[in-house]
């Protein structure tokens, strides 16, 4: 069960909180190990390797073999996260996390950092625009986006217990806390932060999930009153959820830190179309072109990603209304 917090709090970087998770859980379980490819000092920091030298592994920049290398360790009973920028856990190492790590049946969990803006000013080349997009259609893999630090914790904890191929996104920087740190998640369901019966915004990830509430906030000005979910998981998706709200608003937004092509929004597009619930949408995300170097901020009103452009993407849906 999750439970919201109260007040605005400032949360810690979701990349720090997935390396305490990761190094909590080895101390318990001696079969995880952790593997990059030329981020720790970057990302996620040297912490894992200073407790646990013999069971970390930096293959330097060599994604493909991340991936495999991970596949192998699984294949003989270790459990290995093994963590890049998001757009060389998807990109780079698509094929290997399809056919060494999916397709085997093994046992490995893909953390990609900064996907979509959040890599800022390293520029188009590492912005994970389409990570989502390659990673949805492979079978048996489950997508998470942690929204705050709470939740992080919750996805490695349960990526670690649950055998299969996870792929995890962590932006790199943390806003507001969402979630109180005893919080339940569950694979598959998303969840509710605030109640709304105009209009329902799905979002995913800190970033967004924050644009959003602030949307509503300013549709509340205008009288309006909008239902915010945090997705959660990408896949499964929450299909009831959102057949449900659909129904109860008449009117959908989807806001992403990913493409509006082969994203969040696109699995929602077919998750009401499959259910024969015609309502009017909008997709709020990266449009189809290339990342510029510039900071997550400037990035949002380029991408026209601000709460102000959700805001007017409400009132679009809101007016195409039967």
């Amino acid at each position: 069960m999750i439970k919201l917090v109260k007040e605005k709090i400032k949360d810690i970087e979701l990349t720090k909180a997935y390396s305490e998770q990761l190094i909590a859980l080895a101390k318990e379980n001696a079969m995880i190990v952790d593997l990059e490819a030329d981020v720790g000092n970057c990302i996620f920091g040297p912490e894992f390797q200073k407790v646990f030298p013999e069971r970390y592994l930096d293959l330097g920049i060599c994604e493909q073999s991340l991936s495999s290398i991970s596949a192998g360790i699984s294949a003989v009973g270790m459990i290995p996260f093994c963590h890049t920028f998001a757009v060389f856990a998807s990109r780079r190492m698509c094929d290997q996390n399809y056919i060494s790590c999916a397709y085997a049946k093994n046992n490995v969990k893909i953390v990609g950092s900064a996907p979509g803006i959040s890599s800022g000013e390293n520029g188009g080349t590492h912005h994970a625009n389409e990570d989502i997009a390659l990673m949805r259609p492979i079978t048996d893999i489950t997508i998470m986006e942690p929204a705050d630090s709470a939740a992080m914790r919750w996805a490695v904890r349960k990526a670690a217990a649950t055998f299969g191929v996870f792929y995890i996104r962590a932006e790199r920087y943390g806003q507001e806390k969402l979630y109180e740190d005893d919080s339940e998640f569950e694979i598959g369901k998303a969840n509710v932060l605030r109640e709304g019966n105009d209009v329902t915004i799905i979002a995913e990830g800190n970033l967004m999930i924050k644009a959003s509430l602030d949307a509503a906030e300013i549709l509340a000005g205008k009288g309006v009153s909008a239902c915010v979910i945090d997705i959660f998981t990408i896949k499964p998706i929450d299909a009831e959820m959102i057949v449900k709200s659909a129904k109860e608003t008449g009117a959908i937004v989807t806001v992403e830190n990913h493409s509006i092509t082969g994203g969040l929004g696109s699995a929602v597009a077919e998750v009401l179309c499959e259910s024969f619930c015609g309502v009017p949408m909008k997709r709020i995300g990266i449009p189809n072109r290339f990342g510029e170097v510039a900071q997550p901020e400037e990035l949002q009103k380029v991408m026209h990603m601000t709460p102000e452009d959700i805001t007017e993407a409400a009132m679009s849906v809101i007016a195409g209304k039967k």
